[in-house]
């Protein structure tokens, strides 16, 4: 069994289901299963060989998925890029994994001209919806050019499958590598602990460069011959209306995305009785928050609260809506085919209830990091993922996390690592040191505050740190405040003691 067959299997049980909505445009499995075939026998035809990096850069739409699934029949490894990313992030990426192939949105092509000479790895340029960029093929010309019937390739569950960045505390992302098995023991966990129904419709808002909106809500809805909604862009109202009008039956999202639906005037004039299943991710959602969106949407029993990392495929466990406000500020047991402990410094299980790193294992972990054998042997030394959370488990083996990947922040349902704003405010000439922690914000959980120590005689105002940080981050990774000190909290071996900044922030 491998990934591509979920989609064959579909098309051949249901071909006049409809598979996918984006925008105006409706296709049926038969139409996703055929344009999908066509793209796999593309890649082929230009050489594509098993194993094969296949990179995308585009905005949640129905080109991405095609290209996932044509990229897993023809043997491809689908390399999705965070559409958010600075060009000289996406430019990192791009070579380090080596894509000779990458598709890319017309809306990028000034990103694409702007880094393409200095990408020696690329020799197939894939443009969806137009480019003027010379030397760049048509997506849906090379479609027309193509049969699309299934290509005929053997992919087994060990063959890779997707490659998905993750960042990493030392500033560079990491590539994680999973096989098609990986993702289809994902797909089984996760089924398990969500209860998703074959045919259900699902609202797609999440970013598709992520595990969770990738794996855990569009390929599952492909196994129960589900519709997803793709969207292109979260829009509070817009999600709404398409709710009413298309009877969606699963929401997903960050608690950010949910807040913003509560947030909207006269939300509850909309007709939200179809939906069943509310799942969330990214951070904990609050009690407060699941009472105010089971008023919103009456026939969801609960929220599925689901915790998972990227290395994972990225389910680790999921807290059922049964459960929802019997256990709060708790992200579940682990599914049936998952291990989940909670150790201490030496790797050492500790007793029930007490906090240590979660650590996991299960067939459902990746493969490792891409070309970073260090890396890989640190994240899985002694055959168990090491999350990096702190955590604790009670009396019935329902995990409670208790602090995250060391200082990592999450705004809006991005991971983002202060490590990574540090290292580029010291290279900026005016500044002496500098620190960067997470705080609370009411609409995106957490938002990026920086502390700076300016060099002698120096002076800077808070517009020039952020506007500098934009022009070489993502956006949303840039602080949103900054503070001058004049000097930081360290401990006696001379580490930042962060807790003491985001004391003085609250």
């Amino acid at each position: 069994m491998n990934v591509g067959q979920l989609l064959t299997l579909q098309a051949n049980k249901f071909p006049e289901r409809t598979a996918i909505l984006f925008e105006n445009k409706r296709f049926t499995y038969r139409e996703f299963n055929q344009r999908s075939n066509r793209l796999a026998h593309s890649l082929l035809r230009f050489g594509l060989r098993k194993g094969e990096r296949v990179a995308t850069l585009l905005f949640n739409c129905n080109h991405l998925v095609e290209t996932l699934m044509g990229a897993a029949k023809a043997g491809g490894v689908f390399t999705p890029v965070n559409f958010r990313l600075a060009a000289e992030e996406v430019l990192y990426i791009l070579n380090h994994c080596e894509a000779r192939f990458f598709v890319f949105g017309e809306e990028f092509s000034s990103l694409v001209a702007m880094i393409r000479s200095d990408l020696p790895k690329v020799e197939f340029f894939i443009s969806v919806g137009g480019s003027p960029l010379p030397e760049t093929f048509d997506y849906e010309t090379l479609l027309q050019e193509s049969p699309g019937h299934e290509p005929e390739r053997q992919i087994f569950e060990e063959d890779e499958c997707q490659m998905l960045y993750t960042s990493g505390t030392t500033g560079r992302p990491k590539g994680a590598v999973l096989t098609h098995g990986n993702v289809l023991w994902n797909l089984i966990n996760t089924l398990l602990g969500r209860e998703d129904k074959e045919g259900e419709v699902s609202l797609l808002s999440g970013p598709l460069y992520h595990a969770a909106a990738l794996n855990n809500h569009f390929i599952i809805r492909v196994a129960l011959a589900g519709t997803s909604i793709i969207v292109k862009h979260f829009d509070p109202r817009k999600v709404m209306e398409l709710i009413e009008k298309e009877k969606i039956n699963v929401i997903s999202g960050a608690p950010a995305m949910f807040h913003l639906l509560l947030n909207l005037p006269e939300a509850e004039k909309y007709d939200t009785r179809s939906i069943l299943r509310c799942t969330a991710g990214a951070s904990i959602l609050p009690d407060e928050t699941k009472r105010r969106l089971m008023k919103l949407f009456p026939n969801a029993k609960g929220v599925y609260d689901v915790y998972g990392a990227t290395e994972a495929s990225p389910t680790i466990s999921v807290l059922k809506a049964a459960d929802s406000f019997r256990k709060s500020a708790c992200v579940g047991p682990p599914p049936p085919f998952m291990e989940v402990k909670i150790v201490d410094d030496r790797d050492r299980e500790v007793p029930q209830g007490e906090v240590g790193e979660i650590i996991c294992r299960g067939p459902n972990i990746m493969k490792g990091y891409y070309k970073d054998p260090q890396a890989t042997e640190e994240a899985l030394r002694g055959g168990w993922l090491h999350t990096g959370d702190m955590g604790r488990l009670d009396e019935e083996g329902f995990l409670y996390i208790v602090d995250r990947k060391k200082d990592m922040i999450i705004s809006g349902g991005e991971n983002i690592y202060p490590r990574e704003i540090e290292e580029l405010l010291f290279h900026h000439p005016k500044i002496h040191d500098a620190a960067v922690v997470g705080i609370p914000d009411p609409l995106w959980g957490e938002s990026v505050k920086a502390f700076v120590v300016l060099n002698p005689a120096q002076s800077m105002t808070e517009e020039e740190v952020i506007e500098y940080c934009k022009k070489h981050l993502a956006s949303y990774k840039k602080p949103r405040s900054v503070k001058f000190v004049d000097s930081l909290p360290r401990n006696p071996s001379g580490k930042v003691i962060k807790t003491k900044l985001r004391e003085g922030s609250s």
